[in-house]
């Protein structure tokens, strides 16, 4: 009866998030209107503001949180790494870095080239990351570090093209801020079909995360084919992070709290808390978005700030945790 109730708890608050998004903003809209407003749309400004504005925004944050939580889970699952996260693993850094490369120098590039431009990116971030931390014996903590280091150098070379290119960089400034705001229909388009045939495929492959999450020696004496299963895993956690970057930017941290709260609810089995995860990432970025916009009203504070507020000291204890442990 718990895990059917907190099914039907997680959906009803991203429901909550999904209404108050619309709901709430620069000018609130009584939430009793909102009915009336989605189903026959008319000329008042209230009408354009949730069409044109709220409504491809809410469903960005919705497609992008769902898609970095469910990114993080594969990632430590796979890895057997409690802190593996998009973010930390540099994934998020160098897909953002690769989007400003394209935008930059090949300024006629559409927008659909942005997704395969941050795989790209976010997979050469993490293999660097992965051999810095092998090459010293890889640990969890050692990985994360490996991965905060390649962020920080990712960011460092993303600044630069920015000074020497200002003109032509300005294009790419939403790959670099963490945002939502200003998300159309177009963006809408452009995100949905890699997230939610990445979501599909990442539930269907979730017994294989259940089987690698027993470790190497003991998922080949199940049979399973490790290397192969190991290597789709990860891609598709990378795809599913890039996917996210190149509309919303790198936002941090979704990928790492959320599947640790899913776990806590659902336990060790990926069939059950990688919905769950799914879920619970498109609430918290879309309540994370309704917050950024009521903090200083009429202006809005970037979403990413205050998901690396919330997640910070979340990563800090857990390192700590960690730590100790070894």
């Amino acid at each position: 009866m718990t895990r059917p109730l907190t099914f039907t708890l997680a959906l009803l608050l991203l429901l909550a998030a999904f209404t108050a998004s619309l709901a709430l903003g620069a000018s609130d809209i009584p939430i009793g209107h909102l009915p009336t407003l989605l189903l026959h749309p008319d000329d008042t400004t209230e009408s354009l503001v949730i069409h044109t504005l709220r409504l491809p925004r809410t469903i960005v944050a919705t497609l992008a949180g769902a898609g970095l939580a469910v990114s993080g889970l594969m990632l430590q699952a796979v890895t057997r790494n409690p802190l593996a996260d998009p973010g930390i693993l540099g994934v998020e850094a160098g897909g953002a870095l690769a989007i400003l490369l394209t935008v930059v120098f090949f300024p006629t590039a559409p927008a659909w080239t942005f997704t395969p431009a941050a795989f790209l990116g976010g997979t050469l971030a993490a293999l660097v990351a992965y051999s810095v931390a092998r090459s010293i014996g890889i640990t969890p903590l050692r990985l994360a570090l490996a991965g905060v280091a390649v962020a920080s150098l990712v960011g460092a070379a993303s600044r630069t093209i920015q000074i020497l290119w200002e003109d032509r960089a300005q294009a790419a400034l939403f790959a670099l801020s963490g945002s939502v705001a200003g998300r159309t229909w177009e963006h809408v388009t452009q995100i949905a079909p890699w997230l939610l045939v990445g979501l599909l495929c990442a539930a269907l492959l979730s017994p294989k995360m259940n089987v690698l999450a027993l470790g190497e020696d003991v998922a080949r004496g199940l049979g399973a084919r490790t290397e192969r299963d190991s290597a789709l895993i990860t891609g598709l956690g990378v795809l599913l992070a890039a996917a996210s970057v190149s509309v919303v930017g790198p936002i941090g941290f979704v990928g790492l709290v959320v599947p640790h709260a899913a776990r806590s609810f659902m336990g060790p089995d990926h069939r059950l808390s990688l919905p769950l995860a799914a879920l619970l990432g498109a609430a918290f970025l879309v309540l994370a978005d309704v917050a950024a916009r009521l903090i200083d009203r009429p202006a809005e504070t970037p979403v990413g700030i205050l998901v690396a507020a919330a997640g910070a000291p979340f990563f800090v204890l857990l390192a700590r945790r960690i730590g100790r442990r070894g």
